[in-house]
């Protein structure tokens, strides 16, 4: 069979395409206090500086293995763009949302207008340009963001999850609002030289808001996402956390090219789930990725692969101190497996 570079194997393994063996990468953040240490490119500067985060993000594939570069490691900065207060982070620990901006559907009115050339999104934009003209003619370069529906939490809060149910205009809406920005945030992020795209929508959960609730105020704004991507021959991966296994049909019918499942799901449960989608996951970046020695991280990746992931990766972001010889043990595993 031919072999394929990082970058045709990965597009070709999410397209359902035959390839030589499975690619080793994290679909989810990759950055690591180890990562940073080696390579001199330390949160909280790698959030905000295009250099500094280039620079962090290529340590996952020159000191992990990882067969892609991603960026950004946090999910912030969207909301930050709004104007959303944020906690800062630290070497350690990613920053958080902790003050929100929208409270009524004039509040939306007055977040229109905006320049994506500005703030952090600014930021991840020029990364992923300094990392495309670097690798982007061999590795995958992944562009992430928040989906739709958890920036919408992130804009109005706790509030969010109450207002789909009694306001549905206000609901519907906010998700509008949040996912023209969406859909213009991942174009920009493609011209910058993404070549697949991530979307990390936590609390889109239809464990969490029910299947009724998923169907209306997440599909449709996840297939607008898709289709522009799709558009331009970009594919898409979906992660959403918690046990998604009820909900995978409905986060298959948007139309994403993967499914990334967290260490709740049962792999095989998930892969005779959908149709087409490729299933990616779900080593427990805490109790497995952190805290185990590498035999049996090797030895639960098997597993893993035994029950048909399509990607072997990370169930959900990877923890800051996370030792580099246990992600190593992962990519090996990824690497050596042949579908």
């Amino acid at each position: 069979m031919t072999e394929y570079t990082p970058k045709e194997r990965l597009a070709r393994a999410l397209t359902g395409q035959p390839v030589d063996r499975m690619p080793a990468v994290s679909v989810t953040q990759t950055g690591t206090v180890e990562q940073m240490e080696a390579c001199s490119a330390f949160w909280p500067e790698a959030n905000s500086d295009a250099e500094i985060m280039a620079k962090l993000a290529e340590a996952g594939h020159t000191i992990v293995g990882f067969e892609a570069v991603r960026v950004p490691f946090d999910i912030t900065a969207e909301a930050e763009f709004f104007g959303c207060e944020i906690k800062d982070g630290t070497k350690e620990q990613q920053p958080s949302v902790v003050g929100h901006v929208v409270s009524s559907v004039e509040d939306i009115g007055k977040l229109k207008g905006y320049s994506l050339d500005h703030g952090r999104i600014g930021v991840v934009c020029e990364a992923i340009k300094i990392l495309a003209d670097k690798y982007g003619d061999e590795l995958p370069v992944m562009g992430s963001m928040i989906g739709p529906f958890s920036l919408a939490q992130h804009i109005n809060g706790d509030d969010w999850f109450m207002a789909i149910f009694t306001d549905e205009a206000f609901g519907l809406a906010l998700m509008e609002f949040t996912t023209d920005f969406c859909v213009a945030y991942a174009e920009k992020m493609v011209e910058s030289g993404a070549d697949t795209m991530v979307i990390i929508d936590p609390t889109a959960s239809a464990q969490l808001i029910g299947a009724e609730f998923y169907e209306k105020f997440v599909v449709p704004f996840h297939k607008r996402i898709v289709d522009a991507m799709h558009e331009v021959n970009v594919p898409v991966v979906l992660h959403i956390c918690g046990d998604t296994t009820q909900g995978l049909k409905l986060m298959e019918s948007s139309g994403v090219d993967g499914i990334s499942v967290d260490q709740n799901v049962d792999v095989a449960t998930a892969v005779g789930s959908v149709e087409k989608a490729v299933i990616v996951g779900n080593l427990d970046p805490v109790n497995m990725l952190w805290n185990q020695a590498p035999e049996a991280i090797k030895e639960q990746s098997q597993k893993v692969l035994d029950a048909g992931v399509g990607l072997l990766a990370p169930g959900c972001g990877i923890v800051s101190k996370t030792p580099t010889e246990n992600l190593q043990a992962m990519v090996e595993m990824a690497k050596n497996h042949k579908y």
